[in-house]
């Protein structure tokens, strides 16, 4: 797919690193899979995989995580 942000690059399978912040809890997913801009670097989450680290991202911040860094596992 053409990548909305630069309008220039594809997007090609990748991971990325995706950081999530509500009130004082940050949490930072790594190796996410995702389409990833050959361009710009930007990157697209599929549905599921955005449905599950939001699940986990809420699992953290419930819990009282200020800071929580965690490897993506599907």
């Amino acid at each position: 797919m053409k990548c909305v942000i630069c309008r220039e690059g594809q997007t090609a399978p990748g991971q990325a690193t995706v950081t999530l912040q509500r009130g004082e809890s940050t949490i930072i997913f790594k190796n996410v899979p995702a389409e990833v801009c050959t361009n710009c670097g930007e990157y697209y989450l599929s549905e599921s995989v955005t449905d599950q680290l939001l699940t986990r991202a809420e699992a953290a911040v419930q819990s009282g995580a200020e800071l929580e860094i965690l490897r993506f596992a599907a």
